[in-house]
């Protein structure tokens, strides 16, 4: 993850009727509105302290690999890249292999390709887009996941994780990160100072967002700069709206984005996006202001911050703790509200693909799908695994353990990123497609029909029709 997850791919994990998809998001609202608790550690490393409990040490059976070289290649930079190499480092004291992470550029799939062209592939690389594995299986880069790796996915992973991966039937991604993409984060002394509680549905979302205005604080940071942070919003409020069934029609291209589903969701995120002082720095702002800066810029100013809320995943827990504010005391977070009849759950992800058919390359994609491997990233914060045999008292504070617990208990019922769904070249470019057609709809949010004709120009162009 770009610290986002964006992916796409044709398909979708099984459809949720409206009754699971209610009981998901009852468990999640339930666990996070418990998490308000005395949490000091919002993502460092809390080695064992708090009780943390360590994966089994020999859960998974890896070969010895002495004198094996290989390459990871993988967006993720800062806290996340760092936190992502002990995961590797663990795996060389295991094996004997030398791992080497190479930072790569989005869209990851053309810096693969300008890779591969070289001749110099890496052995697997982190793709944050089911929509990248089908291309890099099409194109004949990806390679088939072997048979050990593929029996850790059956043991450790739901059946809708594993058929993420899949392309054609075969098995070609490990989702070793998960997201949970349905969550709004606030600064509770805003809250406070405003006499704000946690909203439920779009409508109190708004009653609360004008008493945060009324104290004298804007109430939403939009990291605008990032195309992904839009894709995000539009896609809860479009699920909820909707619903599952028209979203796995939109996510394939089955209907357009003409349709006035489509409409109806960009109408009432205009509500929030065309609302007079609600986002901080207005448009503009808002425009020039990175995912990292958005989430920051929430939580540091003392009782007047820049924003009072800011929407995006569980990895916000990342960029909060590069703060002074404490995950549960300080920022604390809800359900993204229900729009229509229920809320959102929202799943992006990062797949760790084969490049190169290896038995040290295969040997790592086994590692990546063991719950050793990820509770080692866990226990450091801002991470979140969709393996079923991590032990959520890895987690490094409450609030991350129950998301942690609320993604497993949802099982299948959940909807992945539709952005992460679509072709590259529409859902997941910078400056181009859906991210381009929402930065400007941010700028003019009245253009509603300017907006859907551009997106569906650009769908079309990007599905083949």
């Amino acid at each position: 993850m770009r610290t986002s997850s964006t992916i796409r791919t044709g398909r979708t994990v099984k459809r949720t009727t409206r009754a699971a998809a209610t009981l998901a998001v009852a468990a999640l609202a339930l666990s996070l509105t418990a998490c308000g608790g005395d949490d000091d550690n919002g993502g460092g490393d809390n080695g064992d302290k708090g009780g943390g409990t360590k994966a089994p040490a020999s859960s998974v059976t890896l070969p010895k690999l002495d004198g094996e070289s290989l390459e990871v290649a993988a967006v993720w930079t800062g806290t996340e890249q760092k936190n992502f190499k002990q995961v590797l480092t663990e795996f060389e004291k295991r094996t004997g292999a030398k791992v080497t992470f190479v930072p790569a550029q989005d869209p990851i799939i053309n810096f693969l390709g300008s890779k591969i062209a070289g001749g110099a592939p890496p052995d697997v690389a982190m793709l944050p887009q089911p929509g990248a594995i089908k291309q890099a299986v099409d194109k004949g880069w990806a390679k088939p996941l072997g048979a050990e790796a593929t029996k850790e996915l059956g043991e450790n992973y739901s059946q809708g994780w594993q058929d993420i991966g899949k392309v054609g039937g075969k098995q070609y991604g490990v989702y070793y990160k998960a997201a949970n993409k349905s969550l709004i984060w606030y600064n509770a002394q805003v809250f406070e100072n405003a006499g704000a509680a946690e909203p439920k549905t779009w409508d109190e979302l708004l009653d609360t967002a004008q008493m945060v205005y009324d104290s004298g604080v804007a109430p939403f940071s939009v990291g605008g700069a990032d195309g992904w942070t839009l894709t995000d919003w539009f896609e809860n409020v479009y699920l909820s709206q909707a619903g599952p069934e028209k979203y796995d029609q939109l996510a394939k291209h089955e209907i357009k984005w003409t349709d006035p589903s489509v409409k109806e969701a960009l109408t009432t995120l205009a509500e929030i996006w065309g609302k007079k002082d609600f986002v901080a720095g207005g448009a503009s702002g808002a425009l020039q202001t990175e995912f990292p800066a958005s989430v920051t810029q929430t939580f540091t100013g003392g009782d007047q911050p820049k924003a009072g809320m800011v929407y995006e995943g569980d990895f916000v827990q990342v960029n909060i703790g590069e703060t002074k504010a404490k995950v549960g005391t300080d920022a604390k977070v809800f359900p993204f509200p229900a729009v229509g009849d229920t809320a959102p759950v929202v799943s992006g992800g990062d797949a760790a693909v084969v490049f190169k058919d290896s038995k040290a390359a295969q040997a790592l994609a086994t590692w990546l799908a063991s719950p050793d491997a990820a509770a080692i990233q866990a226990k450091l914060g801002g991470f979140l695994s969709p393996n079923k045999s991590v032990d959520a008292s890895v987690y490094p504070n409450e609030v991350q353990k129950k998301i942690a617990d609320a993604l497993i208990a949802a099982g299948d019922d959940f909807r992945f990123d539709m952005s992460d769904q679509a072709p590259q070249a529409f859902g997941g470019t910078p400056g181009k497609g859906e991210w381009k057609t929402l930065q400007d709809f941010l700028k003019n949010p009245k253009d509603v029909a300017g907006a859907q004709a551009k997106l569906e120009a650009d769908a079309a162009a990007a599905y083949g029709g």
